[in-house]
This record gives C-alpha cells, structure tokens and sequence, in this order.
C-alpha cells in the first residue's frame, strides 16, 4: 500500500516531486506531460467552448499536501491554492494525526435536493394529491435519466412544504434524488423541468423556479480527529486551541474568519479536482447560520487522556463524473492521484483536508500567532514580485526574516545592493 508520508518532500526539485507522485497514484508518462505544461492543462481553444467571451486562461499553482491517512487509506492531496503556508500546514497537521489513526470520515449517500415551486394553487389539496401520486412522479422524474436508472438510483422521495412569503403563500414541491458519483446539478435539474408539467396538472398551478438546491444537507459529511497531547505541544497550548474554538463558536466576527481556514483546505482540493467550490461555500456557510447565529463550522474538544479532539461536519456536493473533470485533463489527473472510487470517497477526502487546516491555523493562532509562518513564505512571493531570480530569492528571504522586515520595497532595496 503506498504510503503519503514523504519526508522533506518540499526540498526535492520538481522533477523528483513529479517522479514521486508519478510512483504513488501509478500515472503515466501523458499524465506527467500534461501535468509539465506551462499553460495549467487548458489550451484556449478549450477555454473558450468552455464559457463566453473567452480571451485567455488563469493559472494558479497546483501543489500536493503529504502525510494524509483518511479512513485507513493513504493520500496525496492535490491542491490548486495561491495563499502560502496552506499545503504545508495541511501537510504537517495529518502528520500529526497519523499517530493516532488519521483521520475517521463518514458519509451519507450522494442525495441531492430538487425544488420546483408552484403559484396560484390550493396548498392543502395539492399536497394530497401529489402525495396520491407519488409514484407517477418519481416514474416520470427516472425517465429522465437513463443511467441513473439503470444503476438503481435516481428520483427517491418527494416532499411537500407550504411557504409563507411577503407576496402568496406559495408550495415547494421537493425531489430527493441519488445522483450516484456525480455533484449532480444537470441530472436534478432536467428531472425537476421534466416532472413539471405533471405537477402543474395535478395541482392546477403554476410552476415557476424548477431547480436543485445547493444546500446538500441529506449529502453530510463528518470527519474526526485525535492529535495528541505532546505533539500539539502540551496541555496548555490543547487548552488555548479549546479556547480559540469557543472564541468562534461565540463571536460572528471570529467564526467567519475561522471558517475561511477551513474551507483554505476544502476549496484548495475541490479546484484541483474540478468540483463546483461556488456551491460548496454557499452550503458551507448556509450550515454555520443552521443556530440562527454564524458560527464555527469545526468543533474541538479533549478527550479523557488529555489529548485534542477535532470534528468538521458540513454539507458537501462533490463528483468523480461529470462536469468540468470531463474537460480539464488536470482536473482528471488530480483526481486519479487521490485515487477516490466514488463521490462519497471523495468527499471525505475534501473534508478530511478542510479538518487539517483548522488544525494547523488554531494552533498557529495559540502559540506563535498567524503571521510567523505565513509570513516567512509570504516573503518568497515579495521577493518574487521584486524581480529577484531563483538563485536571489534565498539570501533575500533570509535577509527580510532576520531583519523581521518582510515587503516588497525591502526585497527591492536588497535585490539592488546584490
């Protein structure tokens, strides 16, 4: 079984990081290729079937955070980021946890929620009859989509509510849907237009909005984590890293940026592996304001030996099929690198890495504060920005740091007297 724990993996050149990637998810030598070009793996002529009025494309970089035992099974985690400090913070956390398991994910089936609203008809009646004919429904929702259908999954259930609005009282009709191992936007969509025609005999309404919904909360996902005691270091930074969670469990203003270094890791893997990181926000968010107060998104805890306990429960609409993985060869590659077998696998992935984060941040916060870490890779990309070449950028970071002089107009004053 390959193993993700790499040491001093951020020293190799880039050839060695390619060869050891190359080794560990078994790609080939196109992959490789693909993974070398300069452009990110997206020509233009791809961009532009891709969205309207294309003029160019926009590369990020595409890094691999190491040490990661999810469930049992090792990974290296590809993620597309430009904040420094994200991979290796990852990195160093699930080193941490690998000492007492890693990390443990559930997941539930892959479900999405399909709406279709309906105006201008009595709520209560129409209720019962769409209830009476259930059955039609969801035969008539399945026609839509032969492979969902054939895999034994597709339309599940259908609810009802009643929607008190400023305007009407209006009815949501909702389809439950098993989308398999897609994210499943399309395929809820086309089953929700194709069912409202029938909906609009039935209740002799109006069907207007016929859409899914983002907020994929019958799509949970929940990763666990214990890191121990001594490592994190000592009873009394566990106690502090208790203490800056209560802070964001509390305090709108702490929670929002303590979420935002979660979803660093969560959105970091969902841009390297294609997934729709807009709908993963808007349910991430949607489900920190589940009290009626935003609040964090992670909990943390001790356990009775002492040791710090993290959990990260969130909503989460992920695939392996479909979308833009079809399209971006990168997005594939990244993908076949984590090896996931299905969207429920990947999921806990994603939220295993959103865990590692907070880790890393809430610890950074507790001892040396935020800035000592980051900054010191921060200044690679101010020495960068100043113009220095690869060969400067060294003696220039390591001036800045001891000088505790870390900005642009720094690295170009040393860029001159070299």
């Amino acid at each position: 079984m390959p193993d993700s724990s790499i040491s001093k993996f951020f020293e190799k050149s880039r050839k060695e990081r390619l060869d050891v990637i190359k080794n560990f998810a078994n790609l080939s030598e196109d992959d490789i290729k693909s993974l070398e070009l300069p452009d990110g793996g997206i020509t233009f002529d791809k961009a532009d079937k891709m969205v309207e009025n294309a003029f160019g494309t926009f590369s990020l970089p595409l890094g691999v955070a190491t040490n990661f035992k999810i469930n049992n099974k090792d990974y290296l985690v590809p993620m597309v980021i430009e904040e420094p400090s994200v991979i290796a913070a990852a990195s160093k956390a699930a080193k941490l946890a690998r000492s007492k398991g890693g990390f443990n994910v559930v997941a539930d089936e892959s479900y999405s929620i399909g709406q279709i609203q309906v105006l201008d008809t009595d709520i209560d009646d129409s209720i019962s009859k769409i209830k009476e004919n259930t059955q039609e429904i969801l035969e008539l929702a399945n026609s839509k989509s032969n492979t969902l259908s054939k895999m034994g999954k597709g339309a599940k259930e259908i609810t009802c509510k009643k929607l008190d609005t400023d305007f009407e009282p209006m009815l949501i009709v909702e389809l439950l849907i098993d989308v398999g191992d897609a994210m499943g936007a399309n395929v809820t969509n086309t089953m929700c237009e194709g069912v409202a025609p029938l909906i609009e005999k039935l209740t002799r309404g109006k069907t207007l909005l016929r859409i899914l919904s983002n907020y994929s909360t019958r799509r949970m996902v929940k990763a666990t984590a214990i890191f121990d005691k001594e490592s994190v270091g000592g009873e009394e930074v566990v106690d502090n890293m208790i203490h800056a969670y209560q802070f964001a469990k509390h305090d709108v203003y702490r929670a929002v940026t303590h979420n935002k270094g979660i979803m660093n890791g969560i959105i970091a893997v969902a841009n390297a592996t294609g997934q729709d990181s807009r709908a993963i926000e808007a349910a991430a968010n949607a489900y920190a304001s589940r009290s009626g107060q935003y609040r964090s998104l992670s909990e943390w805890n001790k356990d009775s030996d002492g040791n710090l306990v993290g959990t990260l429960e969130i909503p989460l609409s992920v695939g392996i099929v479909g979308g833009i993985i079809n399209v971006h060869p990168v997005a594939k590659i990244c993908t076949k690198i984590l090896s996931a077998e299905s969207a429920k696998e990947m999921s806990c992935i994603i939220t295993a890495t959103g865990l590692a984060q907070n880790f890393s941040a809430m610890r950074a916060l507790a001892t040396d504060g935020i800035q000592k870490g980051h900054m010191r890779l921060h200044a690679r990309n101010l020495a960068s920005a100043a113009g220095a070449s690869t060969e400067q950028i060294d003696k220039i970071v390591s001036q800045m740091i001891e000088e505790n002089n870390i900005s642009v107009n720094r690295a170009k004053e040393l860029l001159e007297q070299n």
